[in-house]
């Protein structure tokens, strides 16, 4: 067990703060946290381009009427009359010289032009439309790689840097290749941890470990105010990082904000399973849950408990919620669930849901099952080549061709700290998803009971992010017809999947849409709702007062006789690698 999370201290290189900030903007919109649990198997992927060759061949007018179109293009490219241009908004060609430089204009447009070809192939294949989609993601990945931004002679940012520095860049640079052949990870680093360590400058809110069992740790955080209200909060992290996403640093902490509202505040801590654990699945987790839910209760001593969970443990929450209506049991007296889809149809037409076949299932299914365990590392290796530009590439240019550190960032390096999966546990999220077993009623056995969601009649916060693209914001608004239907409020923040749940009072950019989640579906809801400047924190914190009881007199410890204080917060789980 490690005592910090600290990297051996190394010099750092100066950098250009509006290049770490947006190289940080653009990696933390596609953080891992709720990662594709099945991946892609290079079977599947050379299926798909196979799929594609084959068709092409058998209609080679498709080739030939591609080929000479783009023989066309490249002669006006080169005759500089061409209007070809790479799509709004694409980072990767910012750089001036893109537009004032002619021959890097006409690479620009070269590289378009073969994509945009690339791509009219895959149309005309005339595959079905499920092919399609896969053809075209396949095509994606290649496109994408062949960017001559990926590339020092393409890179005209790299080029004056290695003027500029007289060669130390690509050295530096080289270095940083040589780092991350050797670390094992198999991708370019993403972020730089020297500046981090759990529980000094991340996950650092005051707090006790008050309750310990094999898979959680129990935190229980210090109350800020005077008064605190009767009814505690306690808050359910996903299984696949670390709970500190909930507690990152103090301006971006959850945490810090409910407890400031007066609210008393319990986070689960996850263990980081083993090989030992293998056969820890759904049930194992939900009944750990359910001891620490007691251990709320009885410290508080309250008959019911406000509770809020986000992506995997928010589908933890929500068939524990199942099992507790199923038996009857009125200890939970709100919910808020946040970027969770609970209806994995949805999921179908995301990327992740693009390979996923039976056979893919059992294969990851017995890849888990054989070692015991599916390591965060190789999770986010999978997600990593679902978003190749944000996640490869962009530390590829940053870290190889430019020899810079990648950014410090408290989101990235809560990213990295990435957690294993028990193999049954995986087994079981896969079934979910193969079965959609949540949205049918008594479709899911949890702990020997047949649970239904309809049946979870208590009231529900459901937030999504617009520009999610791990968990849509039309799922999630699934989610709050699932778990609370005429008793949810819905809130639609302007984010992305981790942008949208770390979003605190003062950010400028942020805005979001609520209301009562009645309407049949997510787009009728949308077209009612008007739009409200802000995070959504203080609409949350207003919500959960209403259903957090009268105050009192905050507790002096933490803890009580039968729950004494183990170790202080952050815990020791945390720190297990």
């Amino acid at each position: 067990m490690a005592a910090t999370r600290s990297a051996p201290p190394r010099p750092r290189r100066k950098r250009d703060p509006a290049q770490v900030a947006l190289l940080a903007e653009q990696a933390a919109h596609h953080t891992l946290a709720a990662n594709p649990l099945i991946g892609v198997r290079s079977k599947e992927m050379m299926s798909a381009a196979t799929m594609l060759a084959t068709h092409l061949a058998r209609q080679p007018g498709v080739v030939a009427r591609q080929s000479t179109r783009f023989a066309g293009e490249l002669a006006r490219i080169v005759a500089g009359s061409s209007t070809v241009a790479p799509a709004s908004g694409d980072r990767r060609f910012a750089d001036q010289a893109w537009s004032d430089n002619a021959a890097f204009r006409r690479l620009l447009q070269a590289y378009v032009a073969l994509g945009s070809g690339l791509e009219r192939c895959v149309d005309d294949a005339k595959m079905d439309k499920r092919t399609t989609e896969r053809a075209h993601f396949v095509m994606s990945l290649y496109i994408d790689a062949l960017s001559p931004t990926n590339f020092l002679a393409g890179n005209p940012a790299a080029l004056r840097k290695l003027g500029a520095t007289k060669g130390t860049s690509v050295l530096r640079g080289f270095a940083n290749f040589v780092d991350d052949l050797t670390s094992g990870r198999g991708l370019p680093k993403q972020v730089d941890a020297r500046p981090f360590t759990v529980g000094k400058n991340v996950a650092n809110s005051q707090g006790a470990v008050v309750f310990r069992n094999d898979l959680v740790e129990l935190i229980q955080y210090t109350p800020t105010t005077a008064k605190v209200h009767a009814r505690p909060l306690l808050i359910v992290p996903p299984q696949i990082n670390k709970f500190y996403v909930f507690d990152m640093t103090p301006q971006n902490s959850i945490v810090r904000a409910v407890v400031a509202e007066g609210m008393q505040t319990f986070c689960v801590s996850w263990r980081n399973p083993t090989r030992a654990d293998a056969q820890r699945g759904l049930d194992a987790y939900i009944e750990a849950l359910d001891e620490a839910a007691g251990a709320v209760r009885d410290i508080c001593g309250v008959p019911d408990i406000n509770v809020f969970g986000a992506c995997s443990g928010g589908i933890t929450l929500s068939a524990w919620l199942g099992w507790l209506a199923a038996t009857r049991s009125r200890t939970v007296h709100s919910v808020t669930l946040a970027v969770c889809v609970l209806d994995t149809a949805s999921l179908m037409d995301s990327t992740a849901g693009l390979f996923v076949t039976p056979a893919t299932i059992a294969a990851a299914k017995a890849a888990s099952k054989k070692r015991g365990v599916v390591e965060g590392t190789d999770l986010a290796r999978m997600f990593a080549w679902m978003r190749p530009n944000d996640l490869v590439w962009n530390y590829v240019v940053n870290n190889y061709l430019l020899g810079n550190d990648p950014p410090a960032n408290e989101i990235l390096f809560w990213n990295n700290d990435s957690t294993r999966l028990t193999a049954r546990l995986h087994a079981d999220f896969l079934d979910l998803f193969d079965s959609n077993a949540l949205v049918k009623p008594r479709g899911l056995a949890v702990r020997g009971r047949k649970i239904d969601l309809s049946k979870v009649a208590i009231d529900s916060y459901v937030v999504g992010g617009l520009t999610d693209h791990i968990t849509p914001w039309q799922g999630v608004y699934r989610s709050a017809q699932l778990v609370g239907g005429s008793r949810a409020t819905y809130v639609l923040s302007n984010g992305g999947h981790i942008q949208s749940l770390i979003n605190p009072v003062g950010n400028k950019k942020s805005w979001f849409l609520s209301g009562p989640a009645r309407a049949t579906t997510a787009e009728r809801w949308l077209a009612r709702r008007t739009k409200t400047e802000g995070s959504w924190w203080p609409h949350w914190h207003a919500w959960l007062r209403a259903r957090s009881g009268s105050a009192k007199n905050a507790p002096a410890t933490l803890g009580n006789e039968r729950y004494a204080t183990l170790a202080a917060a952050p815990g020791t789980y945390v720190l297990e690698r």
